[in-house]
């Protein structure tokens, strides 16, 4: 059998496979195939997407050489038309992000360089800066553009602050257009509906439990792990 490149298929299983065994993940074969063009129709789609509406150049915090600053939104692009930004979960009457927002930032920041080729990215919440600052350094997200829209309108506008106050996890992206920004296209943690994993592909903890045998169960991330003081360390297995 060949492939569509004309070469030759290679078996997806070790010698010794059952023909039951065989069948079985053949069949998985199709559907995960199946899944990946399902994936990139999406993708097609929302790239067609319709011109967004056009925000307020909202003046964000962050630190600066001599101390906190506050940047207007355009000047976050740098050279790129792009903006990715992570609506990071952080009450301003909180100590500590979201758990589960915390490890999609963790995530991000592991490919951050190589976004920075294609887009810019930040991570922007509603706590205040030193709090932001001081969680951020506790992460070890060394690296990160990190701002606070505490004092502005920036979340609730975008939908990333419920009317309660409550933060909500999102993703945005944000296009530049002259001096304006304009929306693109936003995704929360929910979908439309209010199921969950609306953002499971960013994250390869989630696909990466999905291939096991036990699956991802229901394991919530927390932040017992994260040590004072230090950033998040990796631990080998025996």
């Amino acid at each position: 059998m060949s492939g569509t490149n004309g070469q030759p298929v290679l078996p997806i299983w070790p010698e010794g496979a059952s023909l039951e065994y065989q069948a079985a993940r053949a069949q998985l074969a199709r559907a995960e195939r199946a899944l990946r063009d399902h994936v990139e129709a999406v993708a097609a789609a929302r790239r067609a997407l319709p011109p967004g509406p056009v925000l307020r150049d909202y003046e964000l915090a962050e630190d600066g050489l001599d101390g906190p600053v506050r940047t207007p939104l355009r000047e976050l692009f740098g050279e790129h038309d792009t903006l990715l930004v992570y609506h990071l979960m952080f009450h301003p009457d909180h100590d500590e992000a979201c758990p589960m927002c915390s490890t999609w930032v963790d995530a991000l920041r592991g490919v951050a360089v190589h976004l920075a080729r294609h887009t810019s990215f930040v991570v922007i919440a509603k706590a205040p800066l030193d709090k932001l600052r001081a969680w951020a350094d506790r992460r070890g997200w060394d690296g990160l553009r990190i701002l606070s829209s505490h004092g502005t309108t920036f979340n609730a506008d975008l939908n990333a602050e419920r009317r309660d106050g409550n933060q909500r996890p999102m993703v945005s992206v944000l296009r530049a257009e002259g001096d304006a920004v304009r929306h693109f296209y936003s995704q929360p943690a929910n979908h439309f509906d209010g199921a969950e994993r609306g953002l499971d592909l960013l994250n390869p903890v989630w696909n990466v439990l999905d291939m096991l045998p036990g699956g991802r169960g229901d394991w919530y991330a927390d932040n017992d792990y994260v040590p004072e003081g230090g950033g998040v360390r990796a631990t080998a297995s025996a």
